[in-house]
């Protein structure tokens, strides 16, 4: 019997592997094919691996501002989300017994059931009356995105923290201030790191959060202009692919590094 599971799950992770490296393997070489080698087989290996097509994408994205605005949305999102939502979980966390308190941690998880689509254009007017259709505006909607799940995270993190730690620090004249930050927040490094990964993949990767935000197209980012290459009746597929290669390549290296905290620090946050 456990001989033919593990007969299954083998089969199941050689699927799942396919599945995930065909697309990632198409993308590769397509980047390096010219157009005259797409009519031929398009599973075939280029010819000569030029970068000629990244040199192209690279001048018709203006690709080095559109990075400078994804990195300065991801790092601003990341710092304010650890700091921000860090603090409101823990004041949740340590309030659970409280009706308001629990009301609350239900109310921010309900969040995550709600599709994007459904609050799109009330978000779109706010920012606009607000003026916040541009990078900054689009770093605070980024951070009261990810509130509901990093809350989830963080409050089952937190409930693995002995209050005994804040009962010794208060004895000792720290204020509820000085305990989170001086010793909550550093034993929370784990979950830091996990929520700090997962929030910079969303930001980076986001496509329509700053597609209805962002009108000034210096301020788009990298999923924004890979409509370069999009025409009204077809799409240079080795310019776009090349581009695609190039806005991925930095959050693939950031995730095949950093899966182990990923992974683990979900289990510890929603399974403990």
């Amino acid at each position: 019997m456990m001989g033919k599971t593990n007969w299954k799950v083998t089969t199941l992770l050689i699927l799942g592997s396919i599945f995930i490296f065909f697309p990632l393997y198409l993308t590769i070489t397509i980047a390096f094919k010219t157009p005259e080698e797409m009519s031929g087989n398009l599973l075939a290996l280029p010819q000569s691996w030029s970068f000629d097509n990244f040199a192209t994408a690279i001048e018709m994205t203006n690709f080095f501002r559109a990075l400078g605005n994804s990195l300065t949305v991801t790092v601003i999102t990341v710092v304010l989300v650890l700091l921000t939502h860090s603090l409101v979980a823990y004041a949740i966390a340590r309030n659970m017994h409280k009706k308001f308190y629990k009301f609350l941690y239900f109310y921010f998880i309900s969040a995550m059931f709600i599709p994007f689509p459904i609050i799109m254009l009330p978000i779109v007017k706010q920012t606009s009356i607000l003026g916040l259709d541009n990078l900054l505006g689009l770093a605070f909607l980024n951070v009261v995105m990810q509130l509901a799940f990093n809350v989830f995270v963080y409050v089952g993190f937190l409930k693995t923290i002995p209050t005994q730690l804040e009962e010794a620090a208060t004895i000792d004249g720290a204020s509820t201030w000085q305990t989170f930050w001086r010793i909550i927040f550093p034993l929370m490094k784990p979950m830091h790191a996990t929520v700090a990964i997962l929030t910079a993949l969303f930001a980076w990767n986001d496509f329509m959060l700053p597609l209805v935000i962002l009108s000034d197209t210096s301020q788009h980012t990298l999923p924004l202009v890979q409509y370069a290459f999009q025409g009204q009746f077809s799409t240079d597929y080795n310019l776009a692919f090349a581009s695609y290669l190039m806005a991925m390549l930095p959050m693939i290296i950031v995730y095949i590094f950093a899966q182990k905290w990923i992974i683990g620090g979900v289990m510890r946050g929603s399974l403990k």
